[in-house]
């Protein structure tokens, strides 16, 4: 559900004559994240269908024109919660999000009239998901940091360039029988199992399959599911976005019991040979926690962590929101969720998981 901006009062006033809308059609939304150089494919309007059909959330996209031009940007996701409380996310469940504008005065204009949503709408904060320091003057985290792997454009210097170790993983992985496959929604079942078993294993509610459907249905140029096999069983698996010259891996997954065979070795290796054949010149591989299992699992492929910023604009709380699996007073939950038949956590996770961005 739209949540129109009209009733929302304006909280600043710019320096400069913007008007800060919610009436943006798609093309010029999309025509300027295209032109924008620090916009992320999560930016795309495209988003918003797959926040609302999936969850249904209700989302604010606030647009700053200036003389009729877009000029600004920033795209909310308003969550509601009984257990988790009232907030606004740029952007949740994935990787990046918040204001993309062309100068810092359209950035705070922007930043102003979400601040005056969150009052209307009596949000407890608004989280803006930044690539970089935007708002100095917000609180903010830094817990996350993105993993990006530079390509250059050849797969030989790529793999000469890799650790021994994870050379000979891919090698054991290949010699184990393990088979790679790329494709699309056809393919999502197979995925999806994997990964709802190992976020079981995790400790962390899964995403609903529709989701993943959501994501492949509207991106279906850009998006893609890639998977390994052990003779007719699948045993890893990821969703691969492409956005400019970067290809992206936000969901992977592989089964505990197959670990020792490496068929994540073999899942990342194959993504990038196909980031390579595809003109992409580096791989995101997602954002991870410092120092933790994921972390050391990229950075053993070359990959280097950039800085992500969570800023946040408080209304009627002091300490920053943390729902994360890492807050230890979700440790009890979380053992217990392991141990849960998988038939139950597929059909209560998605609804607990709506709620956590």
């Amino acid at each position: 559900m739209n949540v129109s901006v009209a009733r929302y009062p304006a909280a600043v006033s710019a320096p400069r004559l913007l008007d800060i809308t919610s009436e943006a059609t798609e093309a010029e939304w999309d025509q300027f994240v295209h032109a924008h150089l620090d916009a992320s494919g999560y930016h795309l309007s495209g988003w918003r269908r797959v926040f609302e059909g999936a969850f249904g959330h209700e989302t604010v996209y606030l647009a700053a024109r200036e003389h009729g031009r877009i000029v600004g940007i920033l795209p909310l996701v308003v969550f509601r919660s009984r257990v988790f409380g009232n907030f606004a996310v740029s952007l949740p469940f994935v990787n990046y999000g918040g204001v993309c504008a062309e100068d810092d005065d359209v950035a705070q204009a922007l930043v102003a009239r979400a601040a005056a949503v969150a009052e209307a709408c009596r949000l407890s904060h608004v989280e803006l998901r930044h690539t970089l320091r935007r708002m100095p003057h917000l609180p903010a985290r830094t817990h996350k940091v993105g993993m990006r792997l530079a390509l250059g454009a050849d797969a030989a210097r790529v793999w000469d360039g890799l650790d021994r170790k994870v050379r000979n993983q891919v090698r054991k992985a290949e010699k184990s029988g393990l088979t790679w496959r790329r494709g699309g929604v056809e393919l999502l079942d197979r995925f999806y199992g994997v990964f709802a078993q190992n976020m079981r294993d995790l400790g962390t509610p899964v995403y609903s399959r529709r989701f993943f459907e959501h994501v492949l249905a509207t991106f279906p140029a850009t998006s893609s599911v890639c998977l390994v096999d052990h003779g007719g069983r699948t045993v890893a698996g990821a969703i691969a976005l492409s956005h400019r010259d970067v290809l992206e891996v936000p969901w992977a997954s592989s089964l505990r019991e197959y670990r020792s065979q490496c068929p994540n070795n073999l899942l990342y290796w194959r993504i990038i040979e196909h980031a390579l054949e595809s003109g992409r010149r580096s791989l995101d591989f997602g954002r991870s926690t410092p120092n933790e299992g994921t972390y050391h699992f990229k950075e053993q492929w070359g990959a280097r962590p950039e800085p992500l910023y969570w800023e946040y604009v408080m209304r009627g709380r002091a300490d920053l929101p943390d729902l994360s699996p890492a807050n230890p007073k979700y440790r009890a939950a979380i053992a217990v969720w392991t141990r849960l038949p998988l038939a139950v956590t597929n059909l209560i996770g998605p609804h607990i998981v709506r709620s956590i961005p």
